[in-house]
Order: C-alpha cells, then sequence, then structure tokens
C-alpha cells in the first residue's frame, strides 16, 4: 500500500521511503529514437565548439578563441532550444573551467549579484500581489475611472492600457500580462459574440487584448523590474564597465519611464485610429456600463489588513528605490551606508518583511509563505547569470579585443544610421528567432566592441540593441505577452501585424530620437567611460 506524500511539507523526504519500486516499461533499441532534429540541435552545441577549438585562430591568446568556441555552443542550444533555456544558461559553469576561461568560483559569482537579488526580492512581492488580488481591485478601480458616462471608447481603452502600463511598470511584463488579460476580457465578456457581434464591437475587442498585450512590455521599459532586458543591460554595463558610474533604479526611470510613455501614446493613438470608429459608443452603451464595472468592484469587499500591508511594503520599497541616490549634490539615503546598499538590499529586505508581518487572517500565519515562492522564475534568474558570465567571460578572456579589432570599419559610420539599425535587428532577431533576454545576451557584448571601434559612449549603442529587442510586436511568438494575448481568440496574427508594425517603426523612431537627446543627460554619453 503507497504512502502519499504531501509535496508541501519542508519535512517531506525527496525520494519517497515507503513506495513500492515498479519496473519502468521497456521499448527495443533503434537508430530512429536517435536520428532526430531535437539530437541534431543537441549535437549542433558541440559541434561548433570544436569546429572553432581546432580550426580558428586568433592573434590574442588562446583563451580568446576558446571564449568564441563556448559561445557557440551556447548561443546554438538556446537559439535552438535544443535544452530547456535554464539548462543551457548554466552551461558556463561547466564549460568556464573546462575551457580555461574562467575558475568555478568566479564563474559562478556571476551568477549570485546585487541585480540578481534585486529580481528575487522583486517577484516576491509580485507573488504576494497576486496572492491577494490587489492587480484585479486596482484594475477595476482605475478602469472605473475612465469609463465615462455615456461610455466614452477611446477613453475606456486608455484606462484598461495605462492600468496595465502602471502594474507593468513594478512587476515582470509577462506576469502582468498573465494578470490583467482576465481582467480585460472579463470587461469584454458583457458583448455580445458570434454572428451578433457588430463590427464596431469586435473592433473594440481587438484593441482591448492588443492593447494590453503591447502595453504590457511597453510598461516594463520603464523600471528595472518590468523586464529581464533592462536588467541584463544593466548587469552588462557593470560588469564591463566596473569603474563607470552603474546604472541605478531611479537612473534607469528617468529615462525609461519618458520613452515608455511616448510609446504608449502611439500605441493608443494607433489603436484608436485603427479599430475605433465614430459609432462605437453607441455601440458599445447597451452593454458596458459603470454600473457592472461597480458591481465587480464590490464582489472583492473592502480592502483586508494583509493588502494594505502589502501596498504599504511595495510603496516603502518604490520610495527606497527612488531616493537611495538622487543626483552627485543629492548623495541620497545610500550615502549613510558609505554605498555598501544597492537596489538588490532594499529589494530583498522588503521581500523578508513580508515574511514577518502577519496577515491578521489566522493566527500566526504571514502575509507570504515559502510554498508561494515556489513560483518564483527561476529561468529568468539564470538567464540573468548566464549573461553576466558571459560578458565577464568575453572581457577577461581577450575576446574583447579580438573583436574590437574586426569592426574596425564601422568607425567612420553614422551613429544616427548604427543606432536605429541596431534597434531593428534586435527586434527582428525576437522576433522570429529567440527571446528578448536572450537577444539581449547575445548582442550586448558584440555591441559593447562595436561602440569601442566607433569611439561611441558603449551605452548609444548598448540600449537600443536591449531596448530594440522588446519592440517583437507582430508574431504570436514573439514574446510570451504576444501568446497571451493571442490565445484569448479575440485577435489573430493580422491584427498584431496591422497594429506591430506602426508600432514597432514609432517605437525605434522614439527611442532613435530620445537616445542622443535625453539619454545624453541622464547617463552623461557625451562624456568618456
Amino acid at each position: 500500500m503507497s504512502v502519499e506524500h504531501d509535496s508541501d511539507d519542508p519535512k517531506t523526504p525527496l525520494l519517497p521511503v515507503n513506495d513500492p519500486i515498479e519496473p519502468l516499461p521497456s521499448t527495443p533499441f533503434s537508430l530512429k529514437f536517435l536520428i532526430t532534429l531535437k539530437n541534431f540541435y543537441v549535437l549542433s552545441g558541440p559541434l561548433l565548439c570544436a569546429i572553432i577549438f581546432l580550426f580558428v585562430r586568433f592573434d590574442g591568446p588562446v583563451t580568446s578563441r576558446n571564449m568564441l568556441a563556448v559561445l557557440a555552443w551556447v548561443f546554438a542550444w538556446w537559439l535552438t532550444e535544443a535544452v530547456p533555456m535554464p539548462i543551457t544558461s548554466i552551461a558556463p559553469l561547466f564549460l568556464f573551467p573546462l575551457f580555461g576561461i574562467a575558475s568555478a568560483d568566479s564563474v559562478a559569482h556571476s551568477y549570485m549579484d546585487d541585480v540578481i537579488t534585486l529580481v528575487l526580492g522583486s517577484f516576491i512581492l509580485v507573488l504576494a500581489v497576486e496572492r491577494y488580488n490587489i492587480h484585479r481591485r486596482l484594475a477595476l478601480n482605475i478602469t472605473l475611472r475612465f469609463c465615462g458616462d455615456p461610455i466614452n471608447p477611446p477613453l475606456l481603452l486608455l484606462g484598461i492600457c495605462a492600468t496595465t502600463f502602471f502594474v507593468s511598470m513594478w512587476m515582470h511584463n509577462v506576469a502582468c500580462a498573465v494578470m490583467m488579460m482576465p481582467v480585460a476580457t472579463g470587461i469584454l465578456q458583457r458583448l455580445p459574440i458570434g454572428p451578433n457581434q457588430s463590427k464596431d464591437v469586435g473592433n473594440f475587442c481587438r484593441a482591448v487584448i492588443l492593447g494590453v498585450t503591447y502595453a504590457a512590455p511597453i510598461g516594463g521599459m520603464s523600471t528595472l523590474t518590468g523586464t529581464g532586458v533592462n536588467l541584463i543591460l544593466v548587469a552588462m554595463w557593470k560588469s564591463s564597465f566596473r569603474d563607470a558610474k552603474p546604472i541605478g533604479f531611479n537612473t534607469w526611470f528617468f529615462f525609461g519611464f519618458p520613452l515608455a510613455l511616448l510609446i504608449f501614446f502611439a500605441l493608443w493613438a494607433i489603436l484608436c485610429l485603427l479599430y475605433l470608429s465614430r459609432g462605437s459608443s453607441q455601440a458599445l452603451s447597451a452593454y458596458l456600463d459603470k454600473t457592472h464595472l461597480k458591481r465587480e468592484l464590490d464582489m472583492l469587499g473592502p480592502m483586508a489588513f494583509a493588502e494594505k500591508m502589502v501596498l504599504a511594503v511595495f510603496a516603502m520599497l518604490i520610495a527606497l528605490w527612488m531616493t537611495r541616490s538622487i543626483t552627485e549634490d543629492i548623495p541620497g539615503w545610500g550615502a549613510l551606508f558609505h554605498g555598501l546598499v544597492g537596489d538588490g538590499t532594499v529589494s530583498v529586505m522588503a521581500a523578508t518583511l513580508l515574511f514577518i508581518i502577519p496577515n491578521k487572517k489566522q493566527k500566526g500565519e504571514k502575509l507570504m509563505d515559502w510554498n508561494e515562492c515556489k513560483k518564483l522564475p527561476w529561468n529568468i534568474i539564470l538567464l540573468l547569470g548566464a549573461g553576466f558570465a558571459i560578458a565577464d567571460g568575453v572581457q577577461s578572456s581577450g575576446l574583447a579585443d579580438v573583436l574590437s579589432k574586426t569592426l574596425d570599419f564601422l568607425e567612420q559610420a553614422p551613429y544616427l544610421a548604427i543606432a536605429p539599425a541596431i534597434c531593428l535587428v534586435s527586434a527582428i532577431i525576437t522576433e522570429f528567432i529567440t527571446s528578448n533576454d536572450a537577444t539581449a545576451t547575445l548582442l550586448l557584448p558584440l555591441l559593447i566592441q562595436m561602440a569601442k571601434t566607433m569611439h561611441v559612449h558603449p551605452l548609444l549603442l548598448m540600449i537600443p540593441g536591449a531596448v530594440g529587442s522588446q519592440f517583437a510586436f507582430m508574431l504570436p511568438t514573439g514574446t510570451p505577452s504576444n501568446i497571451v494575448g493571442f490565445t484569448t481568440g479575440h485577435i489573430d496574427i493580422p491584427d498584431m501585424i496591422k497594429t506591430g508594425l506602426p508600432l514597432k517603426i514609432a517605437g525605434t523612431a522614439i527611442l532613435s530620437f530620445l537616445m542622443p537627446t535625453l539619454g545624453t543627460f541622464v547617463f552623461g554619453t557625451n562624456e568618456g567611460v
């Protein structure tokens, strides 16, 4: 008789003690099980690595060739997803020591630094927001205020999209899209479907779903915690230029928020032009009103103590992030600790408070418990660690100098032509080949060398490359947020292309304008590194 084991009990052994061992069914061996496309992808990494290791020669140190071979292995697995991306992300832990690039200890340090602790603490707070349904209350409150009486479709669309934008600023954009899409579809459930649906109603449904789908990644551009790409950028900047001023939470916000806001209004204008006609208000007024939204909000009941405390901790965290380091003249509270604290310090401290403060629901129960943290996105955390390890390896192995020499032809290229091209190439790679996090990890080390060759500040190329990887608006497979919207059934690929293409062009134009203007002021790109 088997014994049931509760996997949530921390005392439960990893392996069952008393369960009987049942033999697994066996199948006869056959070569056709080995000759598969997946296995070819698995072999492609080691094969590319071996070819470079045996036949490529550089003027620089041997470790530069070894690093290129390791990059070929890792990138081949990332692009083909031959093995799960988190497993590929930990491959540097054994490849770097084996190829003489770095010691086991030094490469392991790349997988846990202040940026990664920032991610860990932030995601724990996001899980607390999900646990108490705070995001739904926030969405309904804001949408209720934007609804209008009589209903104003462009204003209602703005309210739904702006809520998604705001929520995505403080949590990962994929988590935001997953949480906000049910809120959006809940509003649309009041509308008729099928043959009874008018063209105006159908277009409004498309506009709402596309708005939430795209507002999530756009809002995530505003802050470091909104998307993994921003964190990869900041970490690679820190590891590649250790003597340069690091990019803190508030530094990025002063650039990222205006950028995201302009792209957001471009999104809203595109959706209004493409999907909302003058007859939309009359078509929707029979189905949508403030009474429905108010009823949904009343069903949540009054805000509980636990919700208030989670919001208080979140507000405290944002305030501490924004005031840790303000300007050179106004150093912020971080100066009290002689620069030893970072954004990750604050993030983990706030997350710790969630395990101390009671939720007043049951005796002894806190705002968070460890079982909730099993949902932490370790795939993103490991990918960040791999990005930091690769950035360190490219520098320490000498590969950075070799790459710089091969890019001499770019020295005379004008920046205003290169930056938009980088942005578009980065977006296309994300759209058709791999994720935006992987795209940033692949491109940023190369862009650093391009900047050195062109004699421009590295951030002038790194930021267009990183932000551009988030402009994957045209296909469902571009980002997980796109998939979330596409699976609702309200939109199809032509809708995404019709909206995503002008949005991609608008985003590239806005970024190309802001980088040499606002970016120069915020990041000091007119100064040396």
